[in-house]
């Protein structure tokens, strides 16, 4: 065996320079010559020969453990020039004992020269694929429970290495914490390491000191010699990562893997496939040109750029190592035609797109400047034009990658197929690929055989290229989102890997990935069980869905690749050289080839054995599609579905033609509208508008306009975006539907009856819902919810109605949000009473994990056992699951009721999974397993929710959800339905009160809405005030209302915006805040304050000057002592004369001197008072930098913002406290004990323990930095010329809530803020520097404000809006931070200065890294063409009195999110 690797792996010799080819082959002589016979034959394992390196001679033995051998085809082409040099300062270390450490772009090269190296010195090699979940038992001794109790240890790979002298790969060091590795740092320096079982591993010399000089070594293993350790990892930065501990670092000698050549090797190697017609091979060769300038080129600027971050508008992201083997093996299997003319831009791209998938969400730029790159390797005439391709254009044919046409699909052996391709000016290829053993659907494609699917060119076009890419063979599939943007039509991907297991025979498993789901439990998890004896606590392992599926050679899906984060990096042996670590030292090998021995620690994966990840679509792409990702797989671009597939779906549903094709209209204008990547629109998805259309089929006459704001959740919608939707509303013909009044339901026999709404034209219609038969769950009857009083009104009985409908009759699931005590609950509740539908009922909160969702742990004589949740009864046993709080969840626990919802599946950590009957394959329930849990087809799920964004502050939920809910938005009653649930209530009540506290309390939203108040006040609280007033009669309405009102009482503008609504409604209340609060704390307090007649006795002379007086806290009458008297002289307080200023005590009256003795202070003492009190006031304003005329004039722009600003503060407050909240950390030593690690904690592991903190942010994401924010007013000419429609005062009280709200704000430091103004002069003229808000006081706000008032009246007329954005674009990127904003506020006139929709979009989007937002007023506001041109960004505000609001809006929906 070791000839073999020495032919294939010559080292260098001791030669001159010489070309390539003739220096290999040198080095091949050098090293057959140096391979001597055995020289020690008393060697305990048998010398294979001497290698020799220059002056170095390595005996080369024969291994103890061939099980742990490198296989041959994950060894690097030793014929590679570089190669050898790798491994030759490899073997150099080697000799010294130095430990290596590869640094290498991600990809599988380093560890696959750690192979050659290994192999050359014919030692095993001993794997530890490092991720986030790595502890010490995978790094040191894991514990086992054997029969009768007994503990057992079993080695770690590093370990086993360290006593057998094996080479210890550790793979992916920059995804371990850096507190971890630090358990190896003493094997590493001194090889010793103490172990959990009492045993000591110490250095060989160690123990040979230690047998001379005759001490106990029962307990000391001595680590081998030959002990190597290659550490793996990339560079941190640029890459993502944890960066090295410096301990750790220094035990290693380094060295840097250089890209430009690592994939030109992989391409190379001795078993990977190579074109061998001319045009494929050129193809390769300048393609690699081409990937060496554009790294180059990065290279480049990164070293120019001196640490200013350069605009990412032409990056190119950096090709993936694997990219020229992919294209290399994709030419070999499906030439080039022979002429570039026969090949369209559109199919090079999709090419470039499997090889290297984040290009497609780079922007125009970028492809131009790759375009460029290409031609200059000389690729212009085979490139030309794919930076404008639209490669989502299919032929007519649904002809697959390169224009390949898929004839034929016939089986070959059990486990192979022949997949016949066809192409214009080619010759016809016949392929044999991996295939299932179950039966081959027919092919080609037909209606008659596959009804289900809608057969167009855009599917053939996907399922030919998913076979191209199947037939790879080297490589799994990953399906590349259709776009960054979330409005799209569908890609077909659930149904395009149906079919394509069902064409190939595959049964098809699908794991559901999450968040919290660890490396270990990926491949494998641990149970306990009773023993032979029934002694409970013995542990063993079972294998995971994705290690059973490599064994049986099953298609695996891997739904939410997205959630794995850095861990999906321990799949990466997996996927690229199909490998993997089990437990207890088994180890998942590539499949068994003929000769090759079994072992009994070895387990092979099946030939047959494919993975296909797909996101979740819970972040986007660009979180998550690493360059490590995008090596592993070979992606499939999908494609939305075109109009005409999209209608045809939705005229499948029955529904009448005129309504689909307004709903197409309205769709396509809709996500045009919302298409710009980041957009926070709802997505309106073509599971959306099935659902819309199944709905019209059976109830035409409900129409377009309430089931699409149902949909979109357009209550909850900014002010902006709501008036947006109207006009879309408008432009598309779909018109408002009326409210009419709606009687209460009846059961009618077997049936809930709603009956017709009260419609003058009588064209509405009863609803008839069947009640549930209580026969099909006997058990059921205790879980029907029961209601002792239910308020019935109009409102929410069309509520219910509605939902009943979806829940029984289209059989949807149903998710309900409002904000708090609109009754969502009592609603859902009331729905299912009267449907006598059994419920259970799940609360989710910030811990709640995907696991603790499927059931609860229990340790029972030893043997841990999971008790099913309300979930798993509800699945099994068909009943509703209400599920609540769900906006408190993290995103992966709602990815698993979205996948639950839209397939009827998810993954269950106990080896279970939750499958719908039909999701077994193709045939019966072959792809079942025992244990797995049906869906009942009566289950149902409602999702209960408050409504996204302020003042809730929820997870962004809705995203995850994705389409696969019916959504209904629930709001307070309205006014004629609120006074009946009142009345019904109450109907002793007054009737007139009663509408006056309804009256009253909608203003108050109505407040809550136009951002005046920051609390959304509901049903509940009215409901609870008018329970106490029924109860207690006697107790005043001023007093009631403090139940409710007192959470405010230290919020002045609050109480202000309260005090009025009251007034205006004439509820009769005087006082409410701290006076309800005093006016109510016993009989003094409750005494108003009263103005008395006071005759002073004694001394009444002012022969003392004006004085401030003597402080204490007691109440003074007359005399001239004390400061805050009353009816005094001479000093500061209320009621008297000859004072200086006025001074009030609180909760004391005030005693008035007569006027007439008022009239008696000598002109010199009023003097002498007027001149104390101002330079009182003027010490006073001095301390703000204001005049009395100053202070007043910025109290007029201060009063009009301040609701503005105090809403503002609480949503930045809220949100950074939202962004601090902590989670439960796991894998801890200390803390809570963690259920999901009791099996662990039975077996002695330490680390079973959970504890709160703050989460650290996903590896690659750089710690939490201060968010940059500038702000670009408008100050050129006419914004004074035209000042008479109110702009100018409306900007200055903008620019004043600005200031007032991030200067009030409790964490300042998590905002950098500058303010900046433009003119027809300049583009940037500072108002407010970067980080100076600090500090400030008013007086420096109206400095900053009268700046900005006085400029537009001097500068000259003209307009620098494109360059204040292309300046700040430029300004903001250039700060420290993790994100970066810019809102620009203009009234330019962009036809008279010649500003274009191109011209704006392209400085609008010139950085993807910040998001740009634009404030058009005035004759900007004239642009009908701007939201449609920047979705999303552009704002066109008429009303300058909306110039605050919209600001605020903005703020909050960039900041916080938003639908």
């Amino acid at each position: 065996m070791l000839s073999r690797f020495l032919l294939l792996r010559p080292l260098r010799p001791h030669l001159a320079r010489m070309a390539p080819s003739t220096r290999a082959q040198s080095r091949l002589n050098h090293v057959l010559s140096t391979l001597h016979p055995p020289t020690n034959p008393e060697e305990i394992r048998e010398l294979l020969g001497t290698l020799r390196v220059g002056e170095l001679a390595l005996p080369i033995y024969e291994t103890e453990d061939p099980a742990r051998l490198a296989r041959e085809e994950n060894v690097l082409n030793s014929r590679d020039g570089e190669v050898v040099d790798h491994v030759e300062w490899m073997l150099r270390k080697a000799v010294l004992g130095q430990d290596l450490f590869l640094l290498s772009p991600p990809g599988p090269f380093a560890r696959r020269l750690a192979y050659t190296f290994a192999s050359l010195l014919n030692k095993p090699v001993e794997i530890v694929s490092l991720h986030r979940d790595v502890g010490e038992s995978e790094l040191k001794q894991g514990r086992e429970i054997r029969e009768g109790g007994k503990l057992v240890y079993v080695d770690s790979a590093a370990v086993r290495a360290a006593k057998m002298g094996s080479v210890l790969v550790l793979d992916g060091v920059e995804r371990c914490e850096r507190g971890v590795l630090p358990l190896l740092n003493n094997l590493l320096e001194n090889r010793e390491i103490n172990l959990e079982d009492g045993t000591h591993i110490v250095s060989a010399d160690r123990y040979d000191k230690m047998l001379q000089n005759g001490e106990d070594t029962k307990l000391f293993i001595p680590a081998s010699r030959e002990f190597r350790v290659v550490a793996i990892g990339t560079p941190v930065p640029p890459y993502p990562g944890f960066p090295l501990d410096p301990p750790f670092r220094s035990r290693f000698q380094a060295r840097y893997l250089d890209p430009l050549s690592t994939g030109k090797i992989l391409a190379t190697q001795p078993g990977s496939k190579r074109p061998q017609d001319v045009n494929g091979k050129e193809m390769v060769e300048k393609v690699a040109e081409a990937i060496a300038l554009v790294q180059v080129g990065k290279e480049l600027r990164a070293r120019m750029a001196s640490g200013v971050p350069s605009s990412s508008s032409s990056e190119i992201p950096s090709f993936p190592q694997t990219s020229l083997l992919k294209l290399s093996t994709f030419l070999t299997l499906f030439p080039l035609p022979p002429s570039p003319t026969l090949s369209s831009p559109a199919q090079m791209a999709n090419l470039l797109l499997a090889v290297h998938p984040a290009l497609a969400f780079m922007p125009a730029p970028s492809w131009r400047a790759l375009e460029e790159a290409f031609e200059k390797a000389g690729l212009g005439e085979w490139m030309a034009g794919v930076g404008e391709a639209d490669w989502s254009v299919v032929g007519a044919e649904g002809e697959g990658i390169g224009g390949w046409k898929l004839e034929a699909i016939e089986r070959k052996t059990e486990r192979e197929a022949t997949l016949t391709f066809s192409r214009g000016g080619v010759e016809s290829i016949k392929l044999d690929v991996p295939a299932g053993p179950l039966p081959f659907a027919p092919y080609p494609l037909t209606p008659d055989a596959y009804p289900h699917i809608y057969l167009t060119p855009r599917f053939q076009h996907l399922l030919t290229s998913f076979l191209q890419l199947h037939a790879l063979g080297s490589f799994d599939i990953s399906f590349l989102p259709p776009s960054s943007s979330l409005q799209s039509s569908s890609s077909s991907t659930t149904i395009l890997i149906e079919t394509f297991a069902s064409l190939l025979g595959y049964a098809l498993e699908t794991l559901h990935l999450y968040k919290e789901l660890g490396g270990r439990e990926i491949w494998m998890r641990r149970v306990v069980h009773s023993g032979s004896g029934g002694q409970g606590g013995v542990t063993s392992w079972e294998p995971s869905l994705l290690t059973k599926g490599a064994w049986e050679g099953k298609l695996v899906h891997l739904e939410g690749i997205d959630a794995l984060g850095a861990t999906a990096g321990s799949l990466g042996r997996l996927l690229c050289e199909r490998e993997g670590e089990l437990w207890e030292g088994k180890r998942l090998v590539g499949p068994l080839k003929e000769g090759d021995a079994t072992h009994p620690l070895l387990s092979h994966v099946h030939p047959s054995f494919r993975l296909i990840a797909t996101s979740s679509k819970s972040s986007p792409p660009r979180d998550w599609l690493t360059e490590e990702l995008s090596s592993y797989f070979v992606s499939l671009p999908t494609l939305a579905m075109p109009l005409e597939e999209e209608k045809a779906i939705l005229l499948s549903t029955g529904c009448p033609s005129s309504l689909v094709n307004q709903l197409e209209t309205f769709a396509r204008a809709y996500r045009r509208a919302n298409a710009a990547p980041g957009s926070k629109s709802r997505r309106l998805g073509t599971a959306s508008l099935v659902r819309i259309a199944n709905r019209l089929a059976r109830y035409p006459e409900e129409g377009l306009f309430g089931l699409l704001n149902r949909t979109l959740l357009s209550e909850f919608l900014p002010t902006t975006d709501k008036v947006a939707l109207a006009e879309l509303f408008k432009q598309t013909g779909v018109e408002e539907a009326p409210i009419w009044w709606n009687p209460p339901s009846v059961v009618e026999g077997q049936h809930l009856v709603f009956p017709a709404a009260s419609d003058p034209q009588e064209q509405s219609k009863p609803y008839k819902i069947p009640l549930f038969d209580m026969t099909q769950d006997p058990e059921g009857a205790s879980h029907v919810p029961f209601m002792n009083v239910y308020l019935n009104n109009s409102q929410q009985t069309s509520l219910m109605r509605d939902i009943a409908t979806d829940l029984e009759i289209l059989g949807e699931h149903i998710l309900l949000l409002g904000n708090q005590g609109v009754g969502k609950n009592k609603i859902i509740d009331r729905l299912l009473q009267l449907l006598n539908r059994p419920r259970e009922f799940i609360q989710l909160h910030r811990d709640t994990t995907t696991q603790s969702l499927m059931f609860q742990t229990t340790l029972d004589g030893g043997v841990i056992r999971y008790v099913d949740s309300p979930l798993l009864r509800a699945v099994s046993l068909g009943r509703i699951l209400v599920i609540d709080e769900v906006d408190k969840a993290a995103a992966p626990v709602v990815a698993g009721l979205a996948s639950l919802a839209g397939r009827g599946e998810m993954s269950l950590a106990d080896g279970r999974r939750i499958r719908p009957s039909h999701k077994t394959g193709h045939e019966g329930d072959k792809a079942g397993n025992d244990g797995d849990i049906i869906v009942h087809p009566n289950f149902r799920l409602i999702l209960l929710a408050n409504r996204p964004g302020f003042p809730f502050l929820g997870n962004p939920f809705l995203r995850v959800l994705g389409d696969n809910f019916s959504c209904y938005s629930v709001s307070n009653p309205d006014v004629d339905s609120e006074q009946k649930v009142l009345s019904q209530l109450a109907p002793e009540l007054d009737a007139d009160l009663l509408r006056s506290l309804v009256g009253a309390f909608g203003d108050l939203r109505k407040a809550f809405d136009a951002g005046s108040l920051s609390y959304p006040f509901s049903l509940r609280e009215l409901l609870a005030l008018v329970r106490h007033l029924k109860r207690f009669p006697d107790d005043s309405l001023e007093a009631v209302l403090r139940n409710v009102f007192d959470f405010d009482v230290s919020r002045p503008e609050v109480l202000d915006t309260l005090y009025t609504v009251l007034r205006k409604h004439k509820l009769g209340v005087e006082r409410i805040g701290i006076d309800a609060v005093r006016g109510e704390a016993g009989d003094e307090a409750k005494k108003k304050a009263k103005v008395i007649e006071f005759e002073p006795k004694g001394d009444t002379s002012l022969s003392e000057p004006p004085k401030f007086g003597k402080e204490d806290d007691k109440v003074h009458v007359g005399g001239n002592t004390w400061a805050g008297g009353t009816g005094g002289r001479s000093t500061a307080g209320l009621g008297g004369r000859g004072g200086y200023m006025r001074l009030y005590k609180p909760g004391q009256d005030i005693h008035q001197i007569p006027d007439s003795l008022k009239a008696q202070v000598p002109d010199e003492v009023k003097s002498k008072a007027r001149e104390m009190a101002r330079k009182e006031l003027a010490a006073r304003l001095a301390e703000v930098d204001l005049t009395s005329g100053q202070a007043s004039i910025y109290s007029g722009y201060h009063d009009a913002v301040a609701a503005h600003v105090q809403q503002l503060v609480t949503f930045l407050d809220n949100l950074e406290a939202n962004e601090e909240e902590r989670i439960w950390l796991k894998r801890q030593g200390d803390g809570e004990l963690d259920e999901s690690r009791l099996a662990d904690g039975l077996t002695g592991e330490a680390t079973i323990y959970k504890r709160r903190a703050l989460e650290k942010p996903e590896l690659g994401r750089p710690q939490l930095k201060p968010k940059r924010i500038r702000f670009v007013v408008d100050v050129s000419a006419s914004m004074y010329r035209n000042q008479y429609d109110g702009r100018l005062a409306r900007s200055l009280e903008a620019i004043t809530m600005i200031l007032e709200s991030f200067s009030r704000l409790q964490r300042k430091e998590k905002y950098r803020i500058d303010i900046v103004g433009h003119s027809g002069e300049e583009a940037v003229i500072p108002l407010v520097p970067l980080d100076s808000l600090a500090g400030l006081h008013a007086g420096d706000f109206y400095k900053v404000i009268q700046k900005a008032a006085l400029i537009p009246q001097f500068v000259w007329a003209g307009d620098h809006t494109l360059e204040a954005i292309e300046q700040g674009v430029t300004a903001v990127v250039d700060s420290d931070s993790d994100d970066f904003f810019l809102i620009v506020l203009t009234d330019a006139n962009f036809e008279r200065y010649g500003i274009s929709e191109e011209d704006l979009k392209r400085v609008m989007n010139s950085n993807s890294k910040v998001k740009t937002s634009l404030i058009a007023i005035g004759e900007g506001a004239e642009a009908e063409w701007l939201p449609s041109a920047l979705p999303g960004k552009a704002h066109r505000v008429k009303n300058t009195s909306d110039i605050a609001t919209t600001l605020r809006t903005i703020l909050s929906s960039m900041l916080g999110g938003d639908l």
